[in-house]
């Protein structure tokens, strides 16, 4: 298993992985994940085992100085297999590397299993965001605080 940057030919299956991973009205359209992963300000991993495509995370350096992970999406089969563990990892050092000092995400109010992962990872609950998901759903900001980025150069989990 591995990252490697997002090619315009993954879309489509990170479109289905997206669908597959959130209910109507928490996964994005086609559209809207097309937008977020081409903003000049995002980045995108694509986790692979072998050729096929397993997961993948988007994000963005937001306007107010933050790092803002938009979404990280993985295969039903390969989800506790660290293949989440390695995405964060390589989108909090890209994080730390853009010299921004805190990263923040967005979870439904009802993911406890995420939740669960983000706190084991640093992360603590800032707010609730009544109705955020188009579905009515709400949602928890949950922040963290990064250290310097790590001495060495490589991103970990890329291929360099």
């Amino acid at each position: 298993m591995s990252l490697r940057p997002f090619r315009p030919d993954d879309l489509e299956v990170l479109y289905r992985i997206d669908q597959a991973c959130f209910p109507p009205g928490v996964s994005y359209s086609r559209q809207e994940l097309a937008a977020f992963i081409t903003r000049r300000s995002s980045k995108t991993w694509v986790a692979v085992a072998g050729d096929q495509v397993i997961g993948f995370l988007v994000a963005d350096r937001a306007p107010q100085s933050v790092g803002h992970i938009i979404t990280i999406d993985v295969a039903e089969h390969w989800r506790r297999r660290n293949v989440g563990t390695l995405l964060m990892d390589a989108a909090e050092y890209w994080v730390s590397t853009q010299k921004l000092r805190f990263v923040y995400l967005e979870t439904a109010e009802d993911n406890l299993k995420a939740q669960a992962f983000y706190e084991k990872r640093g992360y603590v609950t800032l707010k609730r965001i009544a109705r955020y998901y188009s579905n009515g759903a709400a949602a928890w900001v949950m922040v963290k605080a990064l250290g310097e980025p790590m001495v060495d150069n490589r991103q970990p989990g890329v291929d360099n």
